[in-house]
């Protein structure tokens, strides 16, 4: 994308980008992201776990069970206050990130960069480098652009398939579902799970790629809420770029730094490599925009540019706008010592730490008793008084479990399970059942409240107390 393309742009014209491919420390950077990425994404369904009352699968989100299942542990409906927590660090986090480091999500980990990313090399290894690209966008349809341009957008597809279907896996067994799947039997919700997922990947990573970024992610939009003058961004050393009259190629009399600037120009020769690099089409030479994801592909470009003309690296550079105006410049580096910074930091780490607590100190049985309201209490023909109570038990463990109910700070005999004695609830599964609580009027009329005590069989197991209320008719 050059000057008369920006200007198409301007004017509300939408123009293909063709990237150039480029080499150095932020795409190789970008590279092992996504090789860590896509290793995890599409591997992870397919580990296997041992467990006694699910599939052998290390994380799946089973939805039939409502149980989430990430490695040893085990997500129920009742833990959604985990889901708020984690949404809020994830934000916290990006928040943090960017008021450090600017849009390094973006540029390095979204799903979007990641996929987009895979999709241009895929262009790239069939229909060839930049300029043959451009060539075969401007000639005429024949032969050999109905074969790249298909044969590159059928690769796509494929790889947009079977995100699709790694996706769908992480909610079933994986090895059943691939299987009922090409064989037909597979739950309609996954066929049309595949189908949508499958045309959303392609057309979001190989036909509207930067568009997404630009006019569609609200990210890009309230950034700069984010931003202050000393979070590090993708940015171009204006002053060391054009000095007093500006770019200049390096002809004749301008080839070392010492003729350039004795003829008063900068170091930037106005190659245009930087723009032919950005995924997003974008000039950095004309200051930050919030087209930019920061994904530093314009700095390996530029370093590239100025190692082969002799050129100090680092016109482009990760820097802040506050380094950028000094006088003097110090060599960039995280201003952390902010209180936005701080505030961030601060609340990820105390949202983590409450996560975890969480998580480390939850009962593998959770116990809820209600009150049967209708009516508050009855009264019995030998003047005794009658509560009756709703037990809800959910077992979080893989194992089946016995429980036995007893009651504290009234008599064992008061408590009416009719014929049930032990209380047997499956793994991974809830049982609710009623009680009676029997007082005679004397005892009644002292009781205000008591406790019900649920034992586990399993001797490591803490028992749980859940106090109640009694309710009777007082003179």
């Amino acid at each position: 994308m050059d000057a008369a393309s920006n200007k198409l742009a301007i004017k509300g014209k939408t123009i293909p980008i063709f990237t150039r491919s480029v080499k150095g420390k932020y795409r190789n950077f970008k590279f092992a992201v996504m090789g860590l990425a896509y290793s995890v994404y599409f591997l992870l369904p397919w580990l296997p776990w041992a467990r006694h009352s699910a599939a052998n699968q290390a994380v799946m989100f089973d939805l039939v069970s409502r149980r989430f299942f990430i490695f040893n542990l085990i997500v129920y409906p009742q833990d959604i206050f985990w889901l708020a927590m984690l949404l809020f660090i994830a934000a916290a986090l990006l928040f943090f990130a960017t008021g450090l480091i600017g849009r390094a999500w973006c540029g390095y980990f979204c799903f979007q960069t990641l996929w987009s990313d895979l999709f241009i090399l895929i262009e790239q290894t069939i229909q060839g480098e930049r300029n043959a690209r451009l060539r075969l966008h401007n000639q005429p349809w024949n032969a050999e652009k109905v074969l790249k341009i298909g044969s590159s957008h059928a690769l796509m597809m494929l790889v947009a398939f079977w995100t699709a279907i790694s996706f769908a896996c992480y909610f079933s067994y994986a090895p059943q579902f691939v299987v009922g799947f090409f064989t037909g039997h597979a739950p309609y919700a996954g066929y049309i799970t595949v189908l949508v997922l499958t045309l959303t990947t392609y057309l979001a990573g190989g036909v509207a790629r930067e568009h997404i970024c630009t006019m569609v992610c609200p990210y890009a939009r309230f950034q700069s809420v984010m931003y202050e003058a000393d979070t590090l961004a993708v940015s171009y050393d204006k002053r060391r770029g054009e000095g007093l009259k500006g770019r200049a190629l390096p002809s004749s009399g301008l080839r070392t730094k010492e003729e350039r600037s004795a003829a008063g120009h900068g170091d930037c020769i106005d190659c245009g490599y930087c723009v032919q690099v950005c995924p997003t089409g974008i000039d950095i030479r004309d200051g930050l925009q919030y087209q930019c994801i920061s994904c530093g592909l314009c700095i390996d470009a530029c370093n590239n540019i100025m190692d082969s003309v002799g050129l100090p690296r680092g016109l482009i550079r990760y820097d802040s706008e506050n380094n950028l105006a000094s006088e003097n410049p110090h060599p960039p580096r995280l201003e952390w010592k902010r209180i936005k910074v701080i505030g961030y930091a601060s609340a990820l780490a105390l949202m983590t730490a409450v996560l975890f607590y969480n998580i480390g100190t939850r009962s593998d049985t959770e116990v809820n008793v209600q009150q049967v309201r209708q009516p508050l209490y009855s009264l019995l023909s030998d003047g005794s008084f009658r509560d009756r109570y709703v037990i809800h038990i959910v077992n979080k463990t893989e194992e089946d479990e016995t429980y036995k109910l007893a009651v504290e700070d009234i008599p064992q005999s008061a408590l009416d399970m009719g014929h049930i004695s032990d209380i047997t609830v499956r793994a991974g599964k809830s049982l609710s059942f009623n009680v009676k609580v029997n007082l005679n009027h004397e005892l009644a009329e002292k009781t205000d409240h008591f406790e019900f005590v649920i034992k586990p069989s399993n001797p490591n197991a803490e028992p749980l107390t859940v106090p109640v209320s009694f309710n009777c008719q007082h003179d």
